[in-house]
């Protein structure tokens, strides 16, 4: 595959009411991720840090990039195993019948299509991904949430949607909550100049038009993460925030993938 170059950066913040930050990311070119475990769970954090690690190690190890569904899914395949053995093991010493855990995920994975380098992104639950091209911010992946369910009928709104009192309700998701079945897009690269991909605590505090902004107007990938979770923590901070950006910058004559460059 070509290689491509790119920048990144990522911010999290547990912001102003919860004690435990649930949420973790992956930030190591080509593989990008961001989890939130399960919000009033028990061992969200556990969770979330599983999907990170499983994650990791195609970071670590590499991986087909001609097979990059297969090679999500498989991933995702590891971390439900991995979920149902540590809710397992939590319900053994406490006699209890059931332990509930849980985590939502996105990913973004360089693959090889049609003998180029493209974007693939999953996800599951209601974190999000978004593209930024021309001035113009898109979301891409489609929640997987009750309220979304409601405007895909046409029996509410999207502005209705944002202030629905079942709003971060899940409807998928990793763990006792639902199955691996996560939904994937292709994206050629030309289509995407920056890539954002966040927790509900970013979506549910400040709105598309303040995300888009922040985006236009910071060029560091980093600083525009930390500013997104600043953004959202100062709106309110009513949940853990982060914030993971990737910069495509371009092909590269070499098999180098610029890791180091999220500061």
């Amino acid at each position: 595959m070509k290689a491509v170059e790119l920048h990144h950066g990522a911010a999290t913040d547990v912001g102003l009411v919860r004690e435990v930050n649930e949420d973790a990311f992956l930030a190591a070119a080509p593989v990008f991720v961001v989890a939130d475990g399960m919000g009033g769970h028990e061992g969200g954090d556990v969770a979330s840090t599983i999907v990170v690690e499983e994650f990791g190690r195609l970071a670590d190890e590499g991986y087909d990039p001609q097979r990059g569904a297969e090679v999500i899914a498989s991933t995702l395949r590891s971390c439900q195993r991995r979920l149902a053995e540590f809710a397992t093991a939590q319900r053994r010493p406490r006699g209890a019948k059931r332990f509930r855990v849980g985590t939502t995920v996105v990913v973004a994975l360089l693959v090889e299509d049609d003998a180029e380098p493209k974007w693939l992104l999953a996800n599951l639950g209601d974190s999000r991904i978004y593209r930024y091209a021309k001035g113009v911010l898109e979301q891409v992946s489609v929640d997987h949430s009750v309220v979304q369910e409601l405007v895909d009928a046409g029996a509410i709104t999207e502005d209705a949607a944002a202030v629905h009192p079942e709003r971060h309700v899940i409807t998928r998701a990793l763990g006792t909550l639902g199955g691996v079945g996560a939904d994937y897009f292709l994206l050629p690269l030309p289509a995407v100049e920056r890539l954002l991909l966040c927790s509900d605590g970013i979506t549910g505090m400040i709105d598309d038009s303040e995300i888009a902004e922040v985006l236009a107007e910071v060029d560091h990938p980093r600083d525009a993460a930390e500013r997104l979770v600043a953004a959202a923590v100062a709106a309110g901070g009513r949940d853990n925030a982060t914030a993971v950006v990737v910069d495509v910058v371009g092909l590269v004559d070499e098999n180098f993938y610029d890791s180091s460059a999220s500061g």
